[in-house]
């Protein structure tokens, strides 16, 4: 399936795996397509945990109340917000200065606005941690699907004992858990939406 309306028509979320394994090549590949995923003045403020060992997989299975998917599946993805993004974002935009796309001035600018607007401002740093890290979710999600693997989000977590089991930062944000692995069963179809007449105003 290349297509992307198929990828997002067909994709469901898992809940219930057959214990395979993934390689961390196909998770370095989804990682890497995560990461090309918008972010305000490209802060790409985002991190990702793969909880590969046992051992791992049983401190996170605490902390998502025991939910058993964490189990099963090959990986679950702990993915991570970052606050104080604004502070790096120079050093980050000077890649795109160094290669011909942004020009130095823009760059400067984009700085000095995102300093402006985020020092000082713990509320808009979350909201665009989590904001990004949304955004990078579901590209790596639609990856997966592109890929075989089969997904599933889960935002049923306990954020303090995810922080402490995998020894985040202060700046650091866990936003969403993402499993993933073979399916165990052939489970429920993408289930039925609300229609855009609901969901859609013109104006």
């Amino acid at each position: 399936m290349n297509n992307v309306i198929d990828l997002i028509e067909k994709r469901r979320s898992v809940a219930r795996y057959d214990n395979s394994t993934i390689s961390p090549a196909d998770i370095t590949e989804l990682v890497r397509l995560a990461t090309l995923s918008p972010s305000a003045y490209n802060f790409q403020n985002w991190h990702f945990i793969a909880v590969l060992e046992d051992e791992a997989k049983q401190k996170l299975h605490q902390a998502a109340y025991g939910q058993p998917q964490i189990l099963q599946a090959a990986t679950t993805l702990i993915v991570i917000g970052e606050l104080n993004a604004h502070r790096s974002l120079a050093q980050r935009l000077q890649q795109s200065v160094d290669n011909d796309i942004l020009p130095q001035e823009v760059a400067d600018a984009w700085a000095e606005a995102a300093a402006n607007s985020h020092e000082g401002n713990p509320q808009v740093q979350r909201e665009e941690a989590i904001r990004s890290a949304s955004l990078a979710s579901m590209t790596l999600m639609l990856a997966a699907e592109n890929m075989g693997y089969a997904s599933g989000a889960m935002g049923g977590f306990e954020e303090e004992q995810v922080r402490q089991a995998f020894n985040l930062t202060d700046d650091q944000i866990p936003v969403m858990l993402i499993t993933l692995g073979k399916g165990a069963a052939k489970g429920w179809q993408q289930k039925t939406r609300r229609s855009v007449d609901e969901v859609l105003t013109l104006v």
